[in-house]
């Protein structure tokens, strides 16, 4: 998938599949096979072909019109997946000095590649984090993940102290211009001003780097109060 050359009935293809799932189900019960489409890059039939097999195996339950859902077994391996995709991503970062818009492909390729012993081994050398450089929540190896209340840029109140704390996107570019505006992991801003129906909001990010940022981008980086902290 995503232009790889596995095969739709490869362990690979089957990991993405499960993972893509399992995001998806965040904001909704089932996920319908146009959904998954868009996210794995493969055609509608496809999705299809790969449920119907995936429910032999007892890892998804699909119902036609309806979509599909993980199993408990199903849920399992993905957020094995998502420990794996994540510890890379930090040790990418933290370790060998890659860039937050430069780990996704990375990441992507090699957790399919590795094996458990070297995935465990990151997790131990980086002190089992709880969250990976975009803020993401790494699930432990029972599959628990440490959620944080957190509130979308575009939404906070005027004038109010907060902390960057995770980055909702994966677009390289996008991600790039966050960092080179000052827009960082642990960076504290407050928005001074935000036009009306989804308009363009202005951030301050210490006494001398004021940035007018997207309502796309705003809505795509998440922050909490620092009264909360």
């Amino acid at each position: 998938m995503n232009g790889r050359r596995d095969s739709a009935g490869s362990s690979q293809s089957v990991e993405d599949f499960l993972k893509a799932v399992y995001n998806l189900q965040v904001e909704n019960d089932r996920v319908s096979t146009n959904a998954l489409a868009e996210a794995l890059h493969i055609s509608a039939p496809a999705v299809t072909d790969m449920a119907q097999r995936l429910v032999d195996e007892g890892t998804v339950d699909y119902l036609k019109y309806r979509g599909v859902r993980l199993t408990e077994l199903g849920e399992r391996a993905a957020l094995r997946m998502l420990r794996r995709h994540r510890l890379i991503e930090t040790y990418l970062v933290r370790d060998l000095g890659y860039q937050l818009h430069e780990i996704h492909d990375e990441a992507e390729a090699l957790e399919h590649s590795v094996s458990d012993r070297f995935v465990e081994t990151i997790a131990r050398k980086l002190g089992d984090p709880r969250y990976d450089p975009h803020g993401d929540p790494i699930p432990n190896l029972e599959g628990v993940m440490q959620e944080r209340k957190l509130q979308p840029l575009c939404k906070v109140d005027l004038h109010a102290p907060a902390r960057i704390r995770r980055f909702v996107m994966e677009d390289p570019a996008m991600l790039r211009n966050t960092q080179e505006r000052g827009l960082m992991m642990g960076a504290t801003l407050e928005v001074i001003e935000r036009d009306p129906f989804e308009g363009p909001l202005k951030v301050r990010l210490g006494a001398e780097n004021t940035q007018t940022i997207g309502y796309k981008m705003a809505s795509s980086i998440l922050v909490e109060y620092i009264g909360e902290l």
